[in-house]
C-alpha cells in the first residue's frame, strides 16, 4: 500500500471512530420529564405514563434514560430545571402542566416537547393551531371549556337547593376566564347567581369563602387551575366548615373529602402522552401530531361527604358515577 493511500485509510478510520461512538451512545435514548407537582400528585399523575411507556418497549436504565425534574412551588427552580433538561439534549421532553411547558418553550424551539395537563394550549400561546401545531411542541389538553357548564348542572342535581355559587378561578389565565364565561352562560338556566373568587392567595380564599357562606343556599364550583390544586386541602376544609356543597374538576379533590368531581380521566391522558413520546422517539415530529382533547371523563362522588352535608344523592346521578367513595 502506498503511503498516500495508507494515510487516507487511517484518516477515514479516525473520522469514523467518533461517529461509531455516537451511534453506540444513542442506543440509550434520553427522555426529559419536567413537572411542578406536589409530592402527593407525582405518582398518580406520572405513573400511568411511565407504565404505558414501558409497555411500548421503553425501560428506564435499559434502552432509555429518563431525566426527571420537579420544581413544585418554586418558579425560579422550575425555569432553571427547564434549561437543564434542554442542555442534556434529550430526544423528547414530557412537560406536565402549562407552566413547565411555557418555560421549556422559552429554553428551546428545537427539542421536541409533549405536554399533558394543559387546559388551553391555543389561548395560552403554546401552539398556533391544534390540528397542526407546526413547531416543536404538541400534546394533550386537559379539558374543553364546554365542560365547565356541566359542573353547575351536576351541582344543582346533587344539591338542588343551591341558588348561589362561588366560582373559584384564576382570573389571570385565559383558561380561568374561559371556564368562568361558560359557567356564566348557563347559570340563568339553573337559577343560580354567581360570585367569582380568586384563588391566588390562601388568606384571600379563606376570607372570600367565609363572606360568601354568610348567606344561605350557597355552593362552590372549583374550576380547573394549578392554584386550586395548590390550595386543595384549604378549599376542602372550607367547604366542610361552611357546609357548602362543592364540585371539582378532578378526583384528586374528592378522595380526601370533596363532594363530587367531573373531569377527564388523567390516567388515560398519561397513557396517550406516552404514545406520542414513543412516536417521536421513533422519528415522527411534534409539528405533525395534532393536539388532542380528552376522550374519557369520570364522575366521582363521596357519599360520606354527602351525608355530612345532609344531601341525598339522586339515583340518576349515582348510577352514572364511575367511582363512589363511601
Amino acid at each position: 500500500m502506498r503511503r498516500r493511500d495508507f494515510i487516507k485509510v487511517m484518516a477515514g478510520s479516525a473520522a469514523a471512530w467518533p461517529l461509531a461512538a455516537r451511534a453506540q451512545h444513542s442506543d440509550r435514548r434520553r427522555l426529559g420529564l419536567l413537572t411542578n407537582l406536589g409530592d402527593a400528585e407525582i405518582k398518580g399523575r406520572i405513573g400511568p405514563f411511565l407504565e404505558e411507556l414501558q409497555r411500548l418497549g421503553w425501560t428506564d436504565g435499559h434502552n432509555i434514560q429518563i431525566d426527571k425534574r420537579n420544581g413544585a412551588a418554586n418558579v425560579d427552580a422550575l425555569r432553571k430545571q427547564a434549561a437543564e433538561l434542554v442542555a442534556l439534549g434529550p430526544g423528547v421532553i414530557l412537560a406536565v402542566g402549562t407552566i413547565p411547558t411555557t418555560y421549556l418553550l422559552q429554553a428551546t424551539r428545537t427539542v421536541p416537547i409533549v405536554f399533558m395537563f394543559v387546559i388551553d394550549p391555543l389561548g395560552g400561546g403554546l401552539v398556533d393551531d391544534l390540528s397542526r401545531p407546526g413547531g416543536n411542541v404538541t400534546g394533550f389538553m386537559t379539558m374543553e371549556y364546554s365542560l365547565s357548564g356541566k359542573w353547575l348542572e351536576l351541582l344543582k342535581q346533587i344539591a338542588p337547593g343551591v341558588t348561589r355559587a362561588a366560582v373559584l378561578r384564576d382570573p389571570a389565565s385565559p383558561s380561568g376566564t374561559g371556564q368562568f364565561a361558560v359557567i356564566q352562560s348557563v347559570a340563568p338556566s339553573f337559577g343560580v347567581e354567581l360570585r367569582p373568587i380568586n384563588v391566588s392567595d390562601a388568606r384571600e380564599i379563606e376570607q372570600a369563602v367565609a363572606a360568601f357562606a354568610g348567606s344561605a343556599n350557597g355552593g362552590l364550583v372549583v374550576t380547573a387551575n394549578p392554584q386550586a390544586a395548590d390550595h386543595r386541602d384549604l378549599i376542602i376544609t372550607l367547604a366542610a366548615r361552611h357546609k357548602l356543597p362543592a364540585i371539582y374538576s378532578d378526583r384528586y379533590f374528592v378522595a380526601p373529602g370533596g363532594l363530587i368531581s367531573y373531569g377527564p380521566n388523567f390516567d388515560d391522558e398519561g397513557r396517550r402522552a406516552a404514545g406520542y413520546v414513543d412516536r417521536i422517539l421513533k422519528g415522527e415530529k411534534p409539528a405533525d401530531l395534532p393536539v388532542q382533547a380528552p376522550t374519557k371523563y369520570e364522575l366521582v362522588i363521596n357519599l360520606k361527604t354527602a351525608k355530612a352535608l345532609g344531601l341525598t344523592v339522586p339515583p340518576t346521578v349515582l348510577s352514572r358515577a364511575d367511582e363512589v367513595i363511601e
